[in-house]
């Protein structure tokens, strides 16, 4: 493993971004091999649904977004950058949150809790490091759902604060996809 600080990582820049696999507070580390996540490998010519059907970490969020009729949205050509929390995040909300938010009556809250985990835009890693580093330690993310994410660091990595003061740490960063880019979070972000 190569750590470098986020000048270092922005001055070698010609690091193919596929390489990079997780994000902390300026450092990046890149390794050789393909990026997998959830046990399965994700490839830069395929879309963000294309690659996430296949994580076996992210069948809530595939299934949420199923259900949210959203497939089509992040199928297309982009791009996006989504902030993608595992199933253990989602166990993390209260007990029943998740299948209430499936049902068809509660289609407009799962889209919009859905789309607040989604930037306009393909924003790496490097990118994001840059943005929170210009605004003296935080950046404000304004998502596809209308509401802000803030971008910080903490505890050595990169951490959102949503609307509700919750928080959600990047994980894995950089997972590049043809229309974008996914960073795996450990927390579901709640719209205001």
């Amino acid at each position: 493993m190569i750590r470098l600080t986020t000048a270092a990582a922005l001055a070698l820049s010609f690091v193919p971004l596929s390489a990079c696999t997780t994000m902390s507070d300026g450092s990046v580390n890149a390794t050789a091999s393909s990026t997998t996540v959830g046990g399965a490998a994700m490839y830069a010519s395929r879309n963000i649904i294309e690659n996430a059907v296949n994580s076996s970490d992210h069948t809530t969020l595939v299934a949420a977004v199923k259900a949210a009729g959203l497939v089509e949205t992040l199928s297309g050509p982009g791009p996006f950058t989504v902030f993608a929390p595992t199933n253990d995040a989602f166990a993390k909300l209260p007990a029943g949150t998740v299948e209430t938010l499936l049902q068809p009556a509660n289609l407009t809250t799962l889209q919009s809790v859905l789309t607040y985990h989604v930037v306009p835009g393909r924003v790496t890693a490097a990118e994001l490091l840059a943005m929170i580093k210009k605004g003296g330690g935080r950046a404000r993310l304004t998502t596809v759902q209308g509401g802000q994410l803030t971008a910080s660091v903490m505890g050595g990595r990169v951490m959102l604060t949503d609307a509700k003061g919750g928080m959600a740490h990047v994980t894995q960063a950089d997972v590049m996809q043809s229309n974008g880019v996914i960073h795996v979070t450990d927390a579901v972000s709640i719209p205001g």
